[in-house]
């Protein structure tokens, strides 16, 4: 080795070029893995600069995560959306992500609407419910602009019942539909005979039981809940066993209480019981409601919503008015497929049900759940650095939220625009992956990021905007 590298240790920054001629000559050298933020582009370098620097965005961050981590959505109740939607019509769809209109729709969100349509008895089959969404008469609207949240088609409809949560720190509420189970459902965009007799038997069936049996337990505390189900293995997005199996347990004495048919209360709690997804629209709901609560805030750039609709991702933040969406094309995701199926079957990214990692939870608190892993790819110690990783594009920790792997630190909260384009780590989300065909259902489940056009985009906004 030449004298010049005798004794000398080398960092090499960027192009591993120059550690490859360092090795040659048998140096010592680490390869420091860095980028430029924002890939060295120029124009958002100083819009980062500029709105690192300032102390109305900090101080605005401060207000938001404060009242992220101050919420305590309550499920009170249950309804019909066009009961208790503001602004719900009997002609009005939502469905999840940012808007579309029906003819961008990807297969399973189609699928879904007319399914809906079908229902609501707007559309004798579902080929008169393509046409009829098709010609203008129905109006279509993001669920998250409708204080709703849908799991992967998150198609709700006037006569579809719901649950009622509410912030009880701001009095601002939140809803979400009745989880269907797995297999051939309505929200992966099977619509047959099988898929309404189901949502009708919620509707007529389960939805009287489960209103009464939620009513009379006078609130549940949606934010303690999910904090237990931390503790016993669950994340709250795609796995939801502990959660569903508390809610059940809770709720059994007001069951059995209601001055109902004993037939009827039964088939309710069996609903429950072989459903252990019922918790994820719950989950969902309470997390908009703390969400919710964030949004509006002047110069904030902490993310309020993420959602995506098969076709776009979409991000609000909290200081841009809420109805102004920052949008790029959804990412395929990363995962497990089931037996039988292909990449070439993946629908692209799809669900609003990533406003648990927008809270805090799902993705970003994988490190609790090890055997989430069995279901979305990878190993416990991916879980693990997941869940560390969104420390690094948060402003804070949750209170409430805690994780027995990292030895019980609160969970990551508080995504922030700057430091998602600062260290170029973007938000993880674990996921189901639907068919891309309508009525197929689910094929897999995994990982998947948004793409960070969504997040450049959100902080030339802001750039502009102060």
């Amino acid at each position: 080795m030449s004298d010049v590298f005798e004794g000398m240790r080398y960092l090499n920054v960027g192009t591993p070029l120059f550690k490859g001629e360092l090795d040659k000559q048998h140096a010592e050298c680490v390869q420091v893995d860095w980028k430029p933020p924002v890939g060295g582009n120029a124009k958002l370098v100083a819009a980062l600069d500029r709105l690192t620097e300032r102390d109305d965005v900090n101080a605005a961050n401060e207000e938001a995560v404060a009242r992220i981590k101050k919420a305590q959505p309550i499920l009170i109740g249950m309804g019909l959306a066009g009961d208790v939607v503001p602004g719900m019509t009997e002609h009005t769809v939502l469905h999840a992500g940012p808007p579309i209109a029906y003819e961008r729709m990807c297969g399973p969100m189609r699928g879904a609407v007319q399914g809906a349509l079908v229902y609501e008895g707007l559309a004798d089959d579902v080929d008169a419910a393509d046409r009829l969404a098709a010609s203008g008469a129905i109006t279509f609207k993001p669920c998250n602009e409708m204080l709703c949240v849908g799991p992967m088609s998150g198609v709700v409809s006037y006569h579809m019942p719901v649950h009622i949560v509410e912030n009880a720190t701001y009095g601002n509420r939140s809803y979400a539909t009745v989880n269907e189970g797995l297999g051939k459902v309505l929200r992966f965009g099977a619509n047959d005979d099988e898929v309404l007799t189901r949502l009708r038997y919620i509707r007529d069936g389960f939805f009287p039981i489960m209103g009464a049996a939620i009513e009379a337990t006078g609130g549940i505390d949606l934010k303690n809940l999910t904090a237990q189900g931390l503790s016993m293995g669950d994340e709250c997005h795609n796995r939801n066993k502990a959660t569903t199996a508390i809610l059940l347990r809770d709720l059994l004495p007001y069951f059995f209480a209601l001055d109902a048919p004993f037939e009827d209360v039964a088939k309710a709690i069996d609903f429950i019981r072989n459903n252990e997804h019922y918790f994820l629209n719950l989950s969902m709901a309470a997390c908009k409601a703390t969400l919710d609560a964030a949004a509006g805030i002047e110069h904030s750039s902490i993310v309020t919503t993420m959602a995506r609709n098969g076709v776009e991702f979409g991000i609000r933040i909290s200081g841009m008015p809420q109805d102004r969406w920052f949008t790029a094309p959804a990412n395929m995701v990363d995962g497990l497929l089931f037996p039988g199926f292909s990449e070439e079957d993946e629908a692209p990214d799809l669900g609003d049900s990533c406003i648990t990692e927008t809270c805090g939870i799902g993705g970003f608190a994988m490190a609790a759940s090890p055997a989430i892993v069995q279901f979305v790819g990878g190993d416990v110690s991916d879980a693990i650095q997941y869940s560390l990783d969104m420390y690094e594009i948060t402003d804070s920790e949750s209170q409430s939220f805690f994780l027995p792997a990292l030895n019980f630190r609160g969970s990551a909260t508080g995504i922030d625009v700057r430091k998602v384009l600062n260290t170029g780590i973007l938000p993880v989300i674990n996921t189901g992956i639907a068919h891309r065909e309508a009525g197929v259902g689910q094929v897999g489940a995994g990982i998947v990021h948004p793409p960070v056009a969504c997040f450049e985009a959100a902080l030339e906004a802001m750039d502009e905007s102060l």
